[in-house]
């Protein structure tokens, strides 16, 4: 009976595991569809590249202060967003959850809110999309 409760709580779940891949391109289409400007989709595109592999759905490791980042931009449940039972500044206003989902909308936002507070440097993989980046035009 238990191996049976386990097998129904894992099919339940395994939804909410699947995470959605996207790649370069489609990153790039969807987030022009949002309202980024185009002369910054490079730079948006390398940072989720070398920050999440594209996917949606990472939480990554804890930070040396006990935080976490999530999501295709890996942003932190510290200042950013609000995870469950942690202190959080949530300067996006919004829980850490929502930035795991496959709609990147409100990963967007808030990485914009995040540029627009500190910067690009604000995220640790910047020195990798800091110089010559390949043209994002093949993509439209």
């Amino acid at each position: 009976m238990k191996a049976f409760l386990a097998l129904v709580l894992l099919a339940i779940a395994a939804p909410a595991l699947a995470a959605r891949t996207l790649d370069r391109c489609s990153l790039a289409r969807e987030m022009a569809n949002l309202g980024v400007p185009r002369d910054q989709l490079d730079k948006w595109t390398c940072i989720a590249q070398h920050e999440s592999n594209y996917r949606t759905c990472v939480v990554g490791p804890a930070n040396s202060d006990g935080s976490n980042d999530y999501g295709i931009f890996q942003i932190n449940d510290l200042y950013w967003c609000k995870a469950d039972g942690r202190f959080s500044y949530n300067e996006c206003g919004l829980r850490c959850n929502a930035l795991l989902t496959d709609d990147i909308t409100n990963s967007v936002r808030c990485a914009q809110k995040v540029l627009s507070q500190q910067g690009w440097s604000a995220w640790a993989v910047w020195h990798y999309c800091s110089g010559w980046l390949p043209s994002i035009d093949d993509c439209f």
